[in-house]
């Protein structure tokens, strides 16, 4: 079939274009990205785009967008979501596991209950994405965060060493294989000793060939042979291996490095070519070009997808890139979509899902009432009682803590009142926190009043004076986040520290996703001071953290 398809079928194949989990419009958030229903249709029916990345919308959204997206689609799509922290992180209502960082913390003192997590966490999430039509999964994440202001690995990566990032990574692997889904290691070469946000500037990794191949390039090897299925690159710039071209457009790296030298036969999956490392620098079209001339399978979010079709047919027709080397290319994604169950040889048919449970079930008719194509989708699969305390026993057993725990709360006399201060980096964009949430909610039982502080606010408020003198739990939300170009303390989050600390008003920390955050408290933080750190963020999260520090268990509210 490949050699009956025309160049722009065969390109468009090569691409993934990103798309909202959300099924109408007016849900779509980032606009600039996430194409309108009619252009994805277009993209899908009749281009013939190969795949789509989703973000955004609940898991029972997802199930009725997925199989849409299938309905509309010239070839059966690879559906793919970067869900390094379970199907949760992504589309709420499925399970959500901490950060790969928390069971790098376990396998510390116990190395088989971390190796066994990790298994479990691959399990679940193949599981889970399955059940809501996905068959891509973008993880794990396989870089090795050595660099503890690294802005974007940070607490995605499985640890700090490369054996144990490759031993929990392939268990991961190890137990997505077990079902029909794709899994991704990422990001190749390693983007964990880097300071640089590579979504808003181009790294550079300066290490010579000998240490690249002490500490970047174990965790892939293994996964390479733990059978993991595509590889994503990094946009970074390695001097030593390639003086002009970052990794992702670097034919040395690509070709010379992954699959000559390391063997790799699947698929290799650039990053999101929106990216500003290669985006402000190459243009959005020719870095689809030079992404696909190094010899990448798969083009992940061009900006704009026909444009970045027609260049890299245009690249083909002057002679830069082969169609040899094109077909090669769709050979590899047709194997790829044969090995999660698709059937490139027939067009699919499935206008309606199916979408229920044991005790109820809701039909959507997407498309036709005339197809005799219905499948069923069983959300009793999502977020089932032993995922969730899977993903509850990670964050339970990753937790650190001390001073004098637990904390009592006592009423405040007359002239004072208890606070709660929460800071977070971006509080508009912060999904897990709300009045309902454990953070919020527990505290204000216990009488505590909530303030909430965002870097933007700037410099600590005024109406914190001596004579309004208040205990105060400081709760602080903080991790590595794609864009935000930092994972250290903001500035907001170093003021109020220092104040509360010189005016006797800390009563109690707790700091949720960094642990190098932790790691910056704990000298200046006084032995008596309880604190309580957790990997996670979610509200389960908050619940377990706040348990330990208040040694009760009111604090069912995720």
């Amino acid at each position: 079939m490949i050699d009956n398809l025309s160049l722009p079928e065969l390109v468009a194949q090569m691409f993934v274009v990103r798309a909202s989990g959300c099924l109408f419009d007016h849900q779509i958030r980032y606009p600039e990205w996430e194409p309108t229903a009619s252009k994805l249709r277009y993209y899908l029916e009749k281009l013939g785009v190969g795949g789509v990345i989703l973000v955004g919308g609940s898991a029972a959204e997802l199930a009725v967008r997925s199989h849409q997206l299938q309905s509309w689609a010239k070839f059966p799509l690879l559906l793919a979501a970067d869900i390094e922290e379970g199907v949760g992180q992504r589309f709420a209502g499925a399970t959500w596991f901490g950060p790969p960082m928390a069971i790098a913390e376990i396998a510390r003192h116990d190395a088989a209950a971390a190796d066994r997590y990790a298994e479990q966490m691959g399990a679940v999430t193949a599981i889970e994405a399955r059940a809501i039509g996905l068959n891509w999964i973008l993880a794990p994440v396989v870089d090795v965060n050595n660099n503890p202001d690294n802005p974007v690995i940070n607490v995605r990566a499985f640890g700090e060493t490369p054996e144990i990032v490759g031993k929990l990574a392939s268990a991961f692997i190890r137990g997505a294989g077990e079902h029909p889904v794709l899994t991704t290691a990422k990001h190749f070469p390693g983007h964990g000793d880097t300071a640089v946000d590579s979504h808003l500037e181009l790294p550079v990794l300066p290490h010579s060939p000998a240490r690249l191949t002490e500490v970047e390039l174990p965790p892939f090897v293994r996964a390479i042979a733990s059978g993991v299925d595509a590889v994503m690159s990094a946009h970074l710039l390695i001097p030593a291996w390639d003086s002009e071209f970052p990794a992702t457009l670097s034919r040395k790296i690509l070709i010379g490095k992954l699959r000559e030298e390391l063997g790799f036969e699947g698929l290799i999956v650039t990053d999101a070519l929106v990216m500003g490392a290669i985006a402000n620098k190459y243009g959005h079209n020719e870095a689809a070009v030079l992404a696909a001339e190094a010899g990448a399978d798969i083009l992940l979010m061009p900006l704009d997808p026909e444009g970045a079709i027609l260049a890299v047919c245009e690249a083909v027709t002057q002679g830069r890139i082969s169609v040899a080397q094109i077909k090669e290319s769709v050979k590899r994604i047709w194997q790829a979509k044969i090995k999660v169950g698709l059937s490139i040889f027939d067009p699919p048919q499935p206008p309606l899902a199916k979408v229920g449970s044991k005790n109820q079930t809701a039909v959507v008719d997407i498309e036709s009432k005339n197809s005799k194509s219905i499948e069923s989708i069983d959300l009793g699969l999502l977020a089932n009682p032993e995922a969730r305390a899977t993903a509850a026993d990670i964050l339970r057993d990753s937790l650190k803590f001390g001073g004098n725990l637990p904390l009592i709360a006592k009423k405040p006399s007359e002239n004072q009142f208890l606070r709660n201060l929460i800071i977070v980096d971006d509080v508009l964009g912060c999904e897990f926190l709300g009045k309902h949430t454990p953070a919020i909610a527990r505290p204000e039982e216990l009488g505590y009043e909530l303030q909430l502080i965002d870097d933007r606010t700037g410099a600590i408020a005024h109406n914190a004076s001596a004579e309004h003198f208040s205990r105060t739990l400081l709760q602080i939300f903080i991790r590595g986040n794609c864009f935000r170009g930092s994972a250290d303390l903001t500035q907001a989050a170093r003021d109020w520290f220092k104040k509360l600390l010189s005016t006797g008003e800390l009563q109690a920390v707790l700091i949720y996703g960094s642990p190098y955050v932790l790691e910056q408290f704990l000298p200046h933080l006084p032995p008596s001071i309880p604190y309580v750190f957790c990997f996670g963020q979610m509200p389960a999260a908050q619940s377990l953290a706040l348990e330990l520090l208040f040694g009760t268990d009111k604090t069912n509210h995720a």
